[in-house]
């Protein structure tokens, strides 16, 4: 598995491995497929973004003068200390997933759009230790958000009397190794599916928790709280 570390030193949280990996996501500045070393999630606050200021260029703005402008970049207003790593291993096949998790923009698919402030979202990288074909990169990026939503499903976060199914601002990327004889599957059916799909879950779920107990007034879910960590 390719090591990962993650730092934390607000208003940014780094995930960085040790060779390239290649990369699926919406990323507002990097979207698309691309090769990195580096996920960067920026922490911004409403007084961050008033209407005259493009948040692409804050982004960029920000994550180059520290020296980020090559990771695909992710932006938050969730506290980036505030967040959280799983792993989980099937068969051969071992993923893990950093995200930070607000339930403040949630929403339920296919109901009207409507944006709730202040915006709160699910931001999350899962990687994978296989190389991956585009096509199981693109499958990939359905399991993780299948897991995201089978996990704020059974929170049983509601809105207008529903569960909600995930954020109107959130972001996935999903990581693998840029190497040769890539895996062409990544499905529920898979062992690679089944991991991506477990890390996810256990991390949205986990999050998720913390936010609501927050929100309750309490302070019995800031210990799951998880700070800067390493894994391999």
């Amino acid at each position: 598995m390719a090591a990962l570390s993650i730092s934390c030193m607000g208003p940014f949280l780094v995930a960085e491995f040790a060779s390239p990996q290649a990369m699926l996501s919406w990323s507002l500045t990097r979207p698309g497929f691309v090769t990195s070393r580096k996920v960067a999630w920026l922490e911004v606050r409403n007084a961050d973004l008033p209407l005259d200021v493009d948040p692409i260029a804050l982004l960029e703005t920000k994550m180059a003068e520290v020296g980020h402008e090559d990771a695909v970049h992710l932006m938050t207003s969730r506290t980036v200390r505030k967040h959280h790593f799983a792993a989980a291993s099937f068969g051969q096949a071992n993923a893990s997933c950093l995200a930070t998790v607000g339930l403040g923009n949630a929403d339920r698919v296919g109901e009207s759009p409507a944006i709730s402030m202040p915006a709160g979202t699910i931001n999350r990288l899962a990687h994978v230790d296989r190389p991956l074909s585009t096509a199981a990169l693109i499958e990939a990026m359905s399991i993780a958000s299948e897991a995201r939503t089978a996990a704020i499903m059974d929170l049983n976060w509601r809105q207008n009397g529903k569960p909600v199914t995930g954020t109107g601002t959130d972001c996935i990327v999903i990581a693998a190794p840029d190497g040769e004889k890539p895996e062409q599957f990544a499905g529920l059916h898979t062992d690679i599916g089944a991991a991506i799909g477990r890390a996810v879950y256990d991390v949205v779920r986990q999050g998720g928790e913390l936010w609501i107990a927050e929100q309750a007034g309490s302070d019995d879910g800031m210990a799951v709280d998880m700070l800067a960590a390493e894994t391999a």
